[in-house]
């Protein structure tokens, strides 16, 4: 299992979403860093810039995968996020 880092970016807008959503998207980040595998279809690879994106939802999060490290560098509305 890949270790999890949130940016301080991503930890600011989890603690002001919902709980229930920031604890959805935190399964998901968790559950893609146990098994990236499970997560196939909700990752993609980001173009014209470095790093993933990982679907929740309406909710996107962008990491990037460093050896054992899932970095969640911004999460963000669907619309919003790739600005």
């Amino acid at each position: 299992m890949k270790a999890v880092a949130y940016s301080k970016s991503a930890l600011r807008t989890l603690r002001r979403l919902p709980a229930n959503e920031a604890a959805r998207i935190r399964a998901k980040v968790e559950q893609y860093a146990a098994d990236p595998a499970s997560q196939a279809n909700n990752v993609k690879k980001l173009q014209g810039r470095d790093g993933y994106r990982l679907r929740v939802g309406d909710w996107r999060v962008i990491f990037d995968e460093d050896g054992n490290v899932v970095a969640v560098l911004e999460i963000g509305p669907r619309g919003g996020i790739y600005d």
